[in-house]
């Protein structure tokens, strides 16, 4: 199964933050980074579904990549 990049919403009224990305690790998430300040953890996963039975995680979103075209080309 493809590994597939993912942001990952917590509650706002999460305090323990490190428990919650235990918890996603534990569901098989390689977490890159822990955005404290704004509740965001990033990464990847295989089996995304598993993410959002998290407690404390609001949303599970896939990132998608935006391709912008060189400077000074017509735009499509």
């Amino acid at each position: 199964m493809a590994w597939t990049r993912v942001s990952v919403w917590l509650d706002e009224q999460i305090v323990a933050i490190d428990e919650v990305v235990e918890r996603l690790r534990e569901r098989g998430m390689r977490v890159d980074r822990v955005l404290r300040s704004v509740g965001i953890v990033t990464g990847s996963a295989q089996e995304v579904g598993a993410l959002n039975a998290v407690p404390g995680v609001m949303s599970v979103d896939l990132d998608q990549a935006i391709e912008i075209g060189p400077p000074g080309e017509e735009i499509q």
